[in-house]
């Protein structure tokens, strides 16, 4: 199957940790390179943010990525974006002159925008699909596929006022859901999200984010500690991630006697270094040495990938606590180094730690519970080893990239089967 994967902010080549790279580009990056090793080929379309980058590059066997011109060729905030998404979207329909896709797999809102507009454009031009595939003497349409990574709804409820997505996100981004073939949601929390969008859940399927069993594993050595335990908090600096919580725990813990423990934070653009020009960073800083255990909290900035699985086994725990989480791919690569997991109680978190089983559940934003979860871990050895191993099983028994490369592949198919002789709109006519 030729598939074509749209990605319009997060390419599988950039660097993960800056304030607009993370999961996503790792899931694209993962999925392309899985469905490759199941007979595919993948091409990953996304905007060139930067004059030195080649139009294609062919990352491994079967997949390419391609660099599309829609605005300037720097870095732009995704948020600043949708202005661009149909200059991608063209851009998109002009690559597939040489050969049409069979489906395209859209991630993020304004991607799903872009390959809407980019079928709309290829059947509005008369070029039949590569595979010849007719109905009643009419081209069927290249399906398409949407997984939306997050949702402005959720993201408004969490942020408000602070929330910095385009005003239009709010019918744009149902209109996507409701104009695609098929929707690959990451859990089963977004279904219900995507319900009340008034997106039919019939067309849904789900397909959570993976893990890199190759890299991440119980087994190698663990970075060593500068206490005798280790709370580990890993993501963007960014404020829904909820660090300034288990800082605060921290505190809570330091407050109960224990002076044994430290909190490693990884995250953040550039290195540890680098924090004082970064807001985010800042402010946790200050909030550190404001509760005093700045002595205790190490910020070390952005890691590479490569040093991470040692970092996580070092770990007595790792901490998730983001007001709000569509999936959340660290809480995986912590269980599959056999870390237990202290997790908030939201989102795709609900599906990949299991409460009692793999680690601890704590109710959003209460830094209490977070250090009550973190105590009993650290009181409870067996206890925290248990969990430990138990996700360690989970994760290689349901979070391979291979199994999600299955279930995409699936829901690929029952899309294809299900093609319809469908008009896309473009960006313009779903905004009337």
């Amino acid at each position: 199957m030729k598939v074509a994967m749209i990605s319009e902010h997060a390419s599988p080549l950039a660097a993960l940790g800056g304030v607009d790279a993370g999961g996503q580009n790792v899931h694209v990056a993962a999925l392309a390179t899985a469905l490759a090793r199941r007979g595919h080929s993948v091409t990953v379309y996304t905007r060139r943010d930067s004059e030195d980058l080649p139009q294609r590059v062919k990352v491994g066997a079967g997949v390419e990525v391609v660099h599309i011109d829609a605005g300037p060729p720097t870095h732009v905030p995704k948020d600043e974006l949708l202005p661009y998404i149909p200059l991608l979207g063209a851009g998109v329909a002009a690559d597939w002159k040489s050969g049409a896709p069979d489906v395209v797999h859209a991630h993020f809102w304004m991607s799903g925008l872009a390959a809407l507009d980019a079928v709309r454009l290829l059947s509005a031009g008369n070029m039949a699909r590569s595979s010849g595939r007719r109905r009643s003497g009419l081209v069927a349409p290249i399906p398409v596929l949407q997984t939306f990574h997050a949702l402005g709804t959720v993201k408004r409820r969490h942020q408000g006022a602070q929330d910095t997505s385009p005003a239009d996100r709010q019918f744009l981004e149902p209109a996507v859901g409701q104009r695609v073939d098929r929707i690959i949601a990451t859990c089963s929390d977004e279904v219900f999200e995507l319900k009340a969008m008034g997106i039919d859940a019939t067309k849904v399927s789900v397909a959570p984010c993976g893990v890199d069993l190759d890299l991440f594993s119980s087994e190698g050595p663990a970075e060593e500690r500068g206490r005798t335990h280790r709370i580990l908090s890993v993501g963007r600096l960014v404020p829904r991630k909820g660090v300034d919580l288990v800082i605060t725990a921290l505190a809570h813990l330091a407050e109960q006697g224990r002076d044994d423990v430290e909190l490693v934070i990884v995250g953040g653009g550039g290195t540890a270094d680098d924090l004082a020009a970064d807001p985010e960073g800042r402010r946790l800083q200050e909030l550190a040495e404001e509760l005093g255990v700045a002595d205790r909290v190490v910020f070390r900035g952005q890691v590479s990938r490569d040093e991470m699985p040692g970092i996580f086994r070092s770990a007595s725990a790792v901490v998730c606590a983001p007001w709000y989480e569509p999936f959340g791919i660290v809480p995986l690569e912590a269980m599959a180094c056999g870390v237990p997991v202290v997790a908030a109680a939201v989102g795709g978190l609900g599906d990949t730690v299991l409460n009692h089983r793999t680690g601890l559940h704590v109710p959003p934003r209460d830094p209490e519970a977070i250090a009550a979860a973190v105590a009993r871990l650290l009181d409870n050895p067996e206890l925290a080893a248990s969990f430990g191993q138990a996700g360690e099983r989970r994760a290689r028994a349901r979070y391979s990239w291979d199994r999600v490369a299955m279930e995409t592949e699936k829901a690929y198919r029952k899309a294809l089967q299900g093609a319809a002789t469908t008009e896309y709109a473009t960006v313009e006519e779903v905004a009337l």
